[in-house]
């Protein structure tokens, strides 16, 4: 586990997987696993970053419940200041999106899904990197603060044993449609089975094509493809496109019978 590496101040990024693993009616794939976020202050109440990534999520698509518990139970050097919950938008969005966008419009709630990442954990994004170098490292020999190493996000995102894992997981979980969630799930995973669309886009993106079934066959099992956008854009988290914004929101509207 330690080997995965050490978030800011020290705590070690943990793996995520699947901890019910009942049959579900849902197999939602995504990206790579957030974190929880703290502001960082320093001792005089300045603040050093808004925003940085200092443990791993305490479940697959954590939706910020427990941030101020989590936080609290880092230890900090004497001397380095504290640390406090980032802003909301930085703890649990995508797992909050994923509940309102995603599993409610089908009429289903987490009992009724197994959660996956192609990357089961934490990873360092560029913003991160930029927050590690500017605010952290220049501090960490004055105020003896631990050397970070999060992952990068790797490149491939799923590597062909980390998709059999992933191939695994489905069949054990018994669901009949594979939610893809994104690009990216598509092109690293889906595309393997369903090699015609590598990208959301090639399933279509008008009203007739967006979040429609595709059957195919996963390692042996059948199940029915329902790619959907990433929920950075169902959600508006950040920078988002409004096409797939809008997309999903009238794919939303469609969902009255639930289960499509």
């Amino acid at each position: 586990m330690s080997q995965l590496g050490r978030f800011p101040f020290g705590k070690i990024v943990r793996p995520l997987t699947q901890c019910d693993r009942a049959r579900k009616e849902l197999f939602v794939l995504g990206v790579y696993a957030s974190a929880v976020h703290a502001r960082w202050l320093d001792p005089g109440g300045i603040e050093l970053a808004k925003a940085l990534a200092v443990a791993s999520e305490p479940y697959i698509f954590w939706r910020g419940d427990g941030a101020a518990t989590i936080i609290g139970q880092i230890p900090i050097p004497a001397g380095a200041g504290c640390l406090v919950p980032a802003a909301a938008s930085f703890n649990g969005p995508s797992g909050i999106a994923l509940d309102e966008c995603f599993l409610a419009p089908l009429r289903r709630t987490r009992e009724h899904a197994w959660l996956s990442d192609l990357v089961p954990h934490s990873c360092v994004n560029p913003q991160q990197q930029v927050a590690i170098k500017r605010a952290y490292m220049p501090r960490m020999q004055e105020w003896s603060l631990p050397q970070p190493s999060v992952p990068s996000v790797p490149s491939p995102l799923a590597t062909l044993a980390r998709q059999d894992e992933i191939a695994a997981e489905l069949i054990e979980s018994k669901a009949r449609i594979l939610v893809l969630l994104g690009d990216e799930p598509i092109r690293c995973f889906s595309a393997r089975w369903y090699p015609s669309a590598r990208r959301l886009s090639d399933f279509g993106c008008d009203d007739d094509s967006y979040g429609r079934l595709h059957e195919v066959t996963v390692a042996g099992t059948q199940v029915a493809l329902l790619p959907l956008a990433h929920p950075r854009q169902v959600a508006r988290l950040g920078r988002s496109s409004a096409r797939w914004y809008d997309l999903h929101k009238r794919w939303i509207a469609n969902q009255s019978g639930g289960l499509l």
